[in-house]
């Protein structure tokens, strides 16, 4: 038998150097004392190989982000051309043609007049940029008051100190205080765990928008900057918005001068069947945030785009938005997600997933009948599956029996059966999904038949 190896190094060699030298995100490192590292070597359409050679369906596209699936050359060819050409120039002062085009093309993808583009490289960075424009634009246009935020609990907006802020998980947040004021979280709309009118869903829906106004109004409108929403909330486990939910969150910002900030890290470049989540349930925000699924995972790259209105002050002699990254609009990163677009014309991605979601969704709830699973939710090509420990009373678990139940069983369990998901504790355990959108029904019954055998194994262990 052929010893596995890796760059011409044998495992044991390999996984050394792994925990010697690197330190992985949100990761418990001490969890790998004892066990190897798993390590994905390389990938084809929706699978992902790792190095034990074994193929897995990557239901979570890497981390919501591999909308069009792995090796595709035509973007490595897109990538190699440009790097060619010009390989980094950046866009303080200068302008180059990726970066344009690129522009051109966001712009006439959004909706309304969402017409203006800066570039980042990250998720993070972009809601960053998002709240510094709010607070530059309040003070360019006279009213310097304003520099609060109004977000979800449990809603997950990014690391960096002023995404963190905005973020509404109380674990991640903890280790990192004091962090920037200003950041109040209202209620999400997890209807499966309402307080009220949880039978009712425009109700619930016009209750939860109804909170954003009471927080603005206790915050005093006058400091309020933005509300940044997620289409469909990850962090928490895929919540969608309740029927009339963004129609009545857009009369209060419009009421007292605050601006709507979507935050499409995840739910943009097709993710809930359009280019944008906000396009997906009828609202039309002041900015949206993106990133992920942009060039589909193959050079980082995210961004703002921005209203008309919101460029008018720094369109002015004198004025500049007096904020920048580096790598932001990379020549390289640009090229990608031209070449990811294409994809999605050529190949209609997202005709795709609004044929095959409901397919989606009825593969997922046939696990409805197991009595560990509580509540199947979500949009498009991204569902949360929440576990119970009582069906009836939709007791959920505590936080020792969560973390036994998710990190000691259900990850590794999922992961040696062969499916890439998101077994997730912050909030309720669930368990995510986020194929690619390449995916149709054969990959979700694979996803089903997977989760049935090891969600069963799960509940007889408990």
């Amino acid at each position: 038998m052929t010893a596995v190896t890796i760059g011409g190094r044998p495992m044991p060699e390999f996984q050394q150097a792994a925990k010697d030298h690197l330190w992985m995100h949100f990761t418990e490192m001490a969890a790998y004392t004892e066990t190897d590292i798993p390590v994905i070597t390389h990938g084809e359409g929706a699978y992902v190989y790792g190095a034990d050679g074994r193929r897995r369906l990557d239901g979570l596209a890497g981390l919501f982000v591999s909308q069009v699936g792995h090796g595709r050359t035509e973007i490595a060819d897109a990538i190699a051309e440009q790097a060619r050409t010009l390989a980094y120039f950046p866009i303080w002062t200068y302008a180059h043609p990726t970066a344009v085009e690129l522009a051109e093309r966001l712009a006439d993808l959004a909706p309304g007049d969402l017409n203006r583009v800066f570039f980042t490289t990250s998720g993070s960075e972009a809601v960053e940029s998002a709240w510094k424009l709010a607070r530059q634009y309040f003070k360019a246009i006279g009213q310097p008051t304003r520099h609060k935020v109004i977000s979800r609990r449990v809603a997950y907006h990014g690391t960096s100190m002023g995404a963190l802020s905005i973020t509404g998980v109380p674990a991640i947040k903890s280790q990192f205080e004091p962090l920037v004021p200003s950041t109040v979280q209202v209620p999400n709309t997890n209807i499966y765990r309402a307080p009220v009118h949880g039978d009712d869903p425009e109700a619930f829906g016009r209750w939860a928008a109804d909170q954003i106004e009471e927080a603005i109004v206790q915050a005093d409108p006058a400091t309020v900057a933005a509300v940044f929403l997620e289409p469909v909330q990850n962090s928490g486990g895929c919540f969608p918005p309740p029927p009339g939910y963004f129609e009545r969150v857009r009369e209060i910002c419009d009421r007292h001068g605050v601006l709507l900030v979507s935050d499409e890290v995840i739910c943009a470049f097709g993710r809930v069947g359009e280019y944008f989540g906000a396009q997906r349930f009828g609202y039309l925000p002041d900015m949206i945030t993106f990133a992920k699924g942009a060039t589909s995972g193959y050079v980082p790259l995210g961004g703002v785009i921005a209203t008309d209105r919101l460029m008018e002050p720094f369109q002015r002699r004198g004025e500049a938005f007096l904020h920048g990254i580096t790598f932001g609009g990379h020549p390289v990163a640009a090229a990608a997600a031209l070449a990811n677009l294409d994809i999605f014309e050529s190949e209609g991605l997202l005709d795709n997933v609004r044929r095959n979601a409901p397919l989606f969704r009825a593969a997922l709830e046939r696990l409805l009948d197991l009595p560990i699973v509580g509540d199947v939710r979500g949009d498009g090509y991204f569902y949360g599956i929440e576990l119970v420990k009582d069906k009836e009373t939709k007791e959920t678990f505590s936080g020792d029996e969560s973390t036994r139940l998710l990190k000691g069983y259900l990850s590794p369990a999922l992961f040696d059966a062969g499916l890439i998901c998101r077994a997730d504790d912050r909030g309720d355990p669930v368990v995510q999904l986020s194929p690619p959108l390449i995916c149709g029904p054969e990959h979700f019954d694979e996803i089903e038949q997977i989760l049935r055998k090891v969600l069963t194994e799960a509940h007889d262990r408990l």
